[in-house]
């Protein structure tokens, strides 16, 4: 893609350390990137900390929210935001290190022929996972399996966090109707474009356990993960999704 704003968003919640070290490498990428932290009154002064960042690049801007309310309702807020200002491309970022921003280039690459780019752990045959406990890969590979297996959605890495959306995917997969958070959220994401007939295409990244701050990962994300799915083949069986 030669021309177009893209918007990086980046959901924090306690995430001071990670983040003077995360927005200089992804500005660095493309000078066509912003980056939109959304911020959820993070205790340990992320928003503050942000805020100085956007105060000396104006590439950097930072929305701040009241309380912690989730991934999902981080990204809905963060889509709204970008889509009020017409980026083309919005993608779904971490702010540690486990999304490397080198990537961001392929994703361009790779949006030029699809809707939807995401960036899979588990494409062409291989897991590249780095520092994670077997615990953790179990949950995340039997999760993209059980979503693919239950939904049909041609997606191996459903749960996967980083990912790249063209506007007219995201203006059309009526996201007020979101309801999901977590693993949830990504896979309701992705199986909205894929049953309105959009092409989903993944790329091979690395992803790498963070090195600082708190894993989010909880009990009640992976339980209404597994709910969710089946409700939301339901709802698509009834023809109302």
């Amino acid at each position: 893609m030669s021309e177009g704003r893209f918007l990086v968003i980046v959901p924090t919640y306690n995430e001071r350390e990670n983040l003077p070290r995360k927005i200089p490498l992804i500005l660095q990428q493309d000078e066509r990137f912003d980056v939109l932290v959304v911020d959820d009154a993070s205790p340990d002064g992320t928003g503050e900390v942000a805020d100085e960042i956007a105060a000396a690049d104006a590439r950097v801007h930072i929305l701040h929210r009241e309380a912690k309310d989730g991934l999902g309702r981080a990204y809905l807020a963060g889509f709204a935001w970008g889509l009020q200002r017409d980026y083309d491309l919005l993608f779904e970022m971490d702010a540690d290190i486990s999304h490397p921003p080198e990537a961001l280039i392929r994703f361009l690459l790779a949006a030029q022929d699809h809707d939807v780019v995401i960036g899979s752990r588990y494409v062409n045959g291989r897991v590249n996972v780095l520092n994670w406990p077997m615990s953790r890969l179990f949950i995340s590979v039997f999760g993209s399996w059980y979503a693919r297996t239950i939904t049909g959605m041609p997606v191996r890495d459903a749960t996967g966090g980083f990912n790249c959306w063209h506007r007219r995917v995201l203006e059309a997969v009526s996201l007020d109707r979101v309801r999901s958070n977590g693993y949830a959220f990504q896979i309701e994401l992705k199986y909205r474009a894929f049953r309105k007939g959009f092409s989903l295409h993944e790329i091979p990244i690395l992803f790498t356990e963070r090195d600082e701050g708190d894993s989010k990962m909880s009990k009640r994300i992976v339980r209404e993960a597994v709910w969710r799915v089946w409700w939301l083949r339901i709802a698509d069986l009834f023809g109302r999704l």
